[in-house]
């Protein structure tokens, strides 16, 4: 929160699970402002119950499943409960991120979101910003925010010819280029009947939004990069580590190979895998991707986070009256036991 409102989001929308949905966490939330809590408790599940999103065909394909299907549905329902508070806190704009992701406004004179959205055309109705995904260099990382500088770059972001050229180096022996999803974040213009359209993207009862897809500002996306990330995936779910029962629970190719791994695997030899998958400690493969561009340096988030460890006060002013006001949703979905 102390790095968005640095950038200049002014309002929070938490909706918290597992570690953070109980009263020490709860009080201390509270104590931030700009920010209103969503505990995971009788009330939100009554507005979740009455949502118009269980009308949504496009979202039946995911009920009644366990596992990610689950989270899908239920960050759609968060969402939906969001963008009814947004409009009663006249928010502008509105972004759906998870606790490992930071919006980074590249390209913009004082790397500050709120120039880049004030920027933009005034029909565009949603922004989708390619997600950059964060990678471990060695496999101690504690901190991803302040240990991670090393991005993947999205293929909208990347020359094509060296995107297929390189695939195989770049996806390193997993499923795709990305270890997770590839398709972005985007940010939906508050309005009416402006809806979830998954996790992912915003959509508007009535009409075909005016989508505008970002070339700098991106969202980077700190997956995987610790060793407890991956160690931790098999507390997850209830389902039984087995290649059918995998593809009920989980959505993504790699996230059921990883659930397999964690599951199965001993402590050493998955350590081992962690390291061969997911840890890029091989300098001469580095510097050949990045000359190539389909990685980046990235220091900023790393410097600013730095700081917050440092200055507990840092961060922590809000937008000036009068200035829009953009909302990010963070939604808590870490395992109880980290």
């Amino acid at each position: 929160m102390r790095y968005h409102k640095t950038i200049g989001v002014s309002m929070f929308y938490l909706f918290l699970n597992g570690q953070v949905n109980h009263e020490p966490a709860i009080k201390e939330l509270n104590r931030w402002s700009g920010v209103k809590l969503f505990p995971n408790d009788e009330k939100l599940k009554h507005r979740h119950a009455h949502s118009r999103a269980w009308n949504e065909t496009w979202l039946s394909a995911f009920f009644n499943k366990p596992c990610n299907n689950e989270l899908f549905v239920m960050q759609s329902l968060n969402m939906e409960v969001a963008i009814m508070q947004a409009r009663e806190d006249g928010v502008d704009w509105i972004f759906h991120l998870d606790t490992d992701e930071l919006l980074y406004p590249g390209g913009t004179e004082t790397f500050s979101i709120q120039e880049y959205m004030d920027g933009l055309d005034h029909d565009v109705d949603a922004v989708v910003f390619p997600n950059y995904e964060g990678l471990a260099e060695t496999d101690d990382i504690t901190n991803p925010f302040t240990e991670v500088t090393l991005f993947k770059r999205n293929f909208a972001h990347v020359n094509s010819e060296q995107y297929f050229k390189k695939y195989k180096m770049v996806a390193r022996g997993n499923p795709n280029y990305f270890t997770t999803y590839g398709n972005g974040k985007s940010a939906g213009k508050i309005q009416p009947h402006l809806r979830s359209n998954g996790a992912h993207r915003w959509y508007i009862y009535g009409k075909k939004p005016k989508e505008i897809t970002s070339t700098e500002p991106t969202v980077l996306h700190y997956v995987y990069n610790k060793y407890a990330d991956l160690k931790g995936r098999r507390d997850r779910c209830d389902c039984a580590p087995t290649d059918e029962d995998v593809k009920r629970c989980f959505i993504l190719p790699f996230d059921r190979e990883a659930f397999l791994a964690s599951s199965l695997k001993e402590d050493e030899e998955l350590r081992q895998y962690f390291r061969e998958r997911l840890v890029w400690s091989e300098r001469d493969n580095v510097r050949e991707l990045l000359k190539s561009g389909l990685v980046v340096r990235i220091h900023t988030p790393q410097l600013l986070t730095q700081m917050y460890s440092k200055m507990p006060d840092a961060g922590l002013i809000l937008a000036e009256p009068g200035e829009s006001k953009t909302t990010v949703m963070d939604a808590y979905q870490m395992p109880v036991e980290e």
